[in-house]
């Protein structure tokens, strides 16, 4: 009997996530050390000081478990957007809370909705709880709203929205977002995943944790991978009301959050000035990569986040295959239904500039 006959059958439908390509990994295909990777959205400043003196001083706690609770780093999330410590739910990075979310709304036959080009996540975590994935085609790239509301049914359960949105990096406005959840019924909840969000100074920028105290049926997502510079100890959090919390605390796995990942985000979480100095950063490094890349004619899809998806106007995975042969990793998003885009994380200002370079020798400009 093959494997397949004795597995869950949802699971054959799907792809392995693929994430950025490792700098391990191309040094060692192409035996080069000078490489700039711009592939996964993270913080090229890595973690700051503050954060860093907090994981040194956890060390000597690790041969005991983390606190399951996270009581601390809820204590600092509930004084920071004004809630309960019981609206919140720690992640192992966010992706955990939009799996919880999805385990706790959905059973078979039960059906979530997302965008065309939303993140890759959403569909396995729904295919995971043997869901029905149902797929809005994109309004210029971004989510149609309107088109979510015409694919409702009696069966759906939760809708997953990226505001910004990965990898195309558009964005809802306020009233839009107000105007589709006045709109949706009430039963059905909507996670706004909301990772980018302090890349963001937009004004007409919805914060979803205002409009959770609206709207109970919101679960917002948010992470420490992204502007924190914590990808690597994974940790996210939810806020939604208190009840949606309980049974994502029920779904979750004991200890989730390891102790390094606790005692940093404790620290990142209150650390303003670090997040406004990334913030400052990726606004200059998008404007030398909007300007680089003028020259060349390219297309590109506005962006709210830390990262460009830019149209090469081919398949472009001749691009990022070239690119890769002179040590500059981008992200390729065909999966995400854009074969012709690369999407390139801004990274600090000489690691623009060698991309900038490196495109217009691959390119023959």
């Amino acid at each position: 009997m093959s494997v397949e006959n004795r597995a869950n059958p949802s699971y054959l439908t799907l792809a392995p996530y693929k994430p950025g390509k490792p700098v391990d990994e191309l040094a060692r295909e192409l035996g080069i050390s000078d490489i700039v990777k711009l592939a996964s959205n993270e913080n090229p400043r890595g973690p700051g000081e503050r954060v860093r003196a907090a994981m040194q001083n956890a060390f000597g706690g690790l041969s005991r478990y983390p606190d399951g609770n996270g009581f601390r780093l809820k204590s600092v999330l509930a004084e920071l957007h004004g809630v309960d410590m019981a609206q919140i739910t720690l992640g192992n990075g966010s992706n955990d809370v939009l799996d919880l979310a999805a385990r706790v709304a959905l059973e078979p036959g039960f059906e979530a909705i997302a965008s065309e080009h939303a993140f890759v996540v959403y569909r396995l975590a729904t295919v995971g709880c043997n869901g029905r994935f149902v797929t809005v085609p994109a309004k210029a790239y971004g989510a149609d709203l309107d088109g979510f509301l015409g694919a409702v049914t009696e069966k759906t359960r939760i809708v997953f929205l990226a505001n910004p949105n990965n990898p195309t990096g558009n964005w809802v406005d306020r009233a839009a977002l107000t105007a589709f959840l006045d709109a949706l019924p009430s039963r059905i909840w909507v996670v706004l995943d909301e990772a980018y969000r302090e890349f963001v100074t937009t004004a007409t920028y919805p914060d979803g944790i205002d409009l959770m105290r609206r709207y109970p049926n919101l679960v917002v997502t948010r992470t420490f991978s992204k502007i924190h510079g914590l990808a690597g100890l994974r940790v996210g959090y939810s806020v939604s009301s208190a009840e949606f919390a309980d049974l994502l605390n029920r779904a979750r796995q004991p200890f989730n959050v390891n102790s390094l990942a606790l005692a940093a985000a404790e620290v990142a979480a209150t650390d303003q000035e670090f997040v406004a100095t990334s913030r400052e950063i990726n606004d200059a490094g998008m404007q030398q990569i909007l300007q680089g890349i003028a020259p060349l004619d390219l297309e590109y899809i506005p962006s709210l986040g830390n990262f460009l998806a830019i149209d090469m106007g081919r398949d472009a995975m001749a691009v990022y295959h070239a690119l890769l042969q002179l040590g500059v990793i981008v992200r390729p998003i065909a999966e995400y239904g854009l074969p012709n885009h690369l999407r390139v994380s801004i990274g600090l200002e000489h690691e623009n500039a060698r991309f900038l370079s490196a495109l217009q020798q691959v390119l023959g400009a």
